[in-house]
């Protein structure tokens, strides 16, 4: 990294990300540029900004830091990453869809990640001559099933992956994916909402562009939306530009002095989402009130030994089930630090009851989001709660 004896911790990473230059009698952050229309000059198409829908000084801030993240082996300046900031995650996870796809091409989508992005492939790509295909997060590290899907591919086919999974958390192992897209000429797509950059680069793992929510764990606060694609492949940039600029999916300038304005505190906050998660998965395994916990950080995780050689860490997210849906809202009710809410990867420690948006998972299923509370404060609190359940 830029030449450093040793890789850099994920705060220092986050704080060197959205750094300026030092200038003499300028603030050290830069505040919100609210403008939509912006001077011209006479010398026509010099300016560097015209109009707030194709380009914004805030965004360039933004989409540096984050490709400083996103690839953290090639420096904050590197021109290698092209990042694509977006109005929400599922602005950018469309828009990048609708940049690669055409018809007769072939996507293949996680029957077990969020469930919108399966109904935009069906409701919107299908009726576009797209043929989609759902595949199971932990079945596309089957390379069987993964040929199936990709073997008689008309046109061009694009494999999307959510890892680890939402809800369910199964990982999947990037570079064999990778290596069996290209052998089928195939692009990956990778959705690195859960983990974020500072729990696994799926551009270094052999992805050819990611796609995430900014509105959760990097931006932290539950303040805004935002969304971002990252890609080394700059016509590919350019194309997902364009169809942010025709499609008017564009981050708010407000929201993204927010967003630049958050990022630096990531490192802290994921670093203690992370052993919060961690700890509530050892009290959950062990809980009589609760069955089926997931977490990519336990050795007893199906999804662990994957986890362990490809991600940094192991995220802020723990799924549980509780009897049913009448239990998870005594649990909640029990609780004096959770709260019921969708979403996740704030401060504030969420659950999420998903079988009512429609995931196909058991009435009690819970999603929990660990927040910055002090781990054994958290512990405690949730203990208390479940053990009212019992």
């Amino acid at each position: 990294m830029t030449g450093d004896a040793h890789p850099r911790g994920s705060s220092t990473r986050a704080v060197a990300a959205v750094a300026t230059e030092p200038v003499a009698g300028l603030p050290m952050t830069r505040g919100p540029v609210p403008a939509a229309p912006y001077h011209l000059g006479k010398d026509e198409g010099s300016e560097s900004d015209t109009y707030a829908r194709a380009s914004h000084p805030g965004w360039r801030d933004l989409e540096v830091a984050l490709g400083a993240l996103e690839h953290p082996g090639r420096g904050v300046d590197s021109a290698d990453i092209h990042v694509r900031v977006f109005g929400s995650g599922m602005a950018a996870i469309t828009a990048t869809l609708r940049a690669l796809l055409r018809t007769g091409d072939t996507v293949v989508v996680p029957s077990d990640g969020y469930y919108q992005v399966r109904v935009y492939a069906h409701e919107q790509l299908a009726s576009r001559g797209v043929t989609v295909h759902e595949i199971a997060t932990a079945a596309l590290g089957d390379e069987d099933v993964v040929d199936r899907a990709l073997a008689e591919a008309p046109g061009r086919a694009v494999v999307l992956a959510e890892t680890p999974s939402n809800p369910t958390l199964d990982v999947v192992d990037l570079p064999a994916l990778a290596d069996r897209c290209r052998a089928h000429g195939a692009l990956l797509a990778v959705d690195n909402t859960t983990a974020t950059p500072f729990g696994q680069q799926p551009l270094l793992l052999g992805a050819d562009v990611v796609v995430a929510s900014g509105t959760k764990s990097l931006s932290g606060h539950s303040d805004l939306l935002m969304g971002y694609s990252a890609t080394t492949d700059s016509a590919l940039a350019a194309t997902i530009e364009r169809e942010r600029l025709h499609s008017g999916s564009v981050l708010g300038p407000f929201e993204t002095w927010l967003a630049v304005r958050s990022l630096g505190t990531a490192g802290l906050r994921i670093q203690r989402q992370n052993t919060n998660a961690l700890a509530l998965a050892r009290l959950l395994e062990a809980h009589p009130a609760v069955r089926g916990v997931r977490y990519p950080g336990l050795p007893g995780d199906p999804a662990h030994a994957v986890a362990t050689r490809r991600m940094t860490g192991f995220g802020g997210l723990v799924a549980f089930d509780l009897p049913s849906a009448d239990a998870f809202h005594r649990f909640v009710d029990a609780s004096t630090l959770v709260t019921s809410a969708t979403s996740f990867g704030g401060i504030h420690t969420t659950a999420d009851r998903r079988a009512r948006w429609g995931d196909q998972v058991a009435p009690g299923f819970v999603r929990l989001s660990c927040g910055i509370e002090d781990t054994i404060d958290l512990v405690a609190d949730i203990e208390a709660a479940l053990d009212r359940l019992a």
